[in-house]
């Protein structure tokens, strides 16, 4: 990941798919929940995430498959991923999730996030969420709110 010090252009010079990927690389180098659990970012770009996390026994429930909590965590982190690669500060204003299938312990679990719509403030969001084997595990719908601010600073033309 490269830090914002070491950005080469400002963003308004990077292409799309730079501007993307800076600042998913700058959110997660901020995000200690998703590192902390030990996620990673697999691929980004305009309006699209893929987030990857191991299942660990920490995250099992009663019934030894992974607590629903856990596959939102991940679903949410790759939607919140997915919404701020425009270099526009983005917020959730509201998330649903349906669990389709079991995950255990040591399953690789893939998030994908993509943009269905984005206007003025307001975007939504589609999550699926698949094991190692491509089984659908959790389908996430989450519609989020553009606030104040960027992602990665504006330099100054005048600098």
């Amino acid at each position: 990941m490269a830090e914002i010090s070491e950005l080469k252009n400002s963003p308004a010079d990077m292409s799309a798919t730079e501007l993307a990927q800076a600042c998913a690389d700058e959110l997660l180098r901020r995000d200690d929940a998703s590192q902390y659990l030990g996620m990673k970012m697999t691929d980004v770009a305009p309006g699209e995430a893929r987030m990857s996390m191991v299942v660990q026994e920490f995250m099992l429930q009663g019934h030894k498959t992974c607590h629903g909590g856990y596959l939102f965590t991940l679903a949410d982190s790759a939607f919140a991923f997915a919404c701020n690669t425009y270099n526009q500060a983005t917020v959730a204003i509201g998330c649903s999730i349906d669990y389709v299938a079991p995950a255990y312990a040591g399953d690789h679990l893939t998030a994908s996030a993509r943009e269905r719509s984005r206007s003025g403030r307001t975007g939504n969001y589609d999550v699926e969420i698949r094991n190692q084997d491509g089984a659908l595990i959790a389908m996430f719908h989450g519609r989020s709110y553009r606030i104040r601010g960027d992602i990665l600073p504006q330099e100054n033309a005048d600098d």
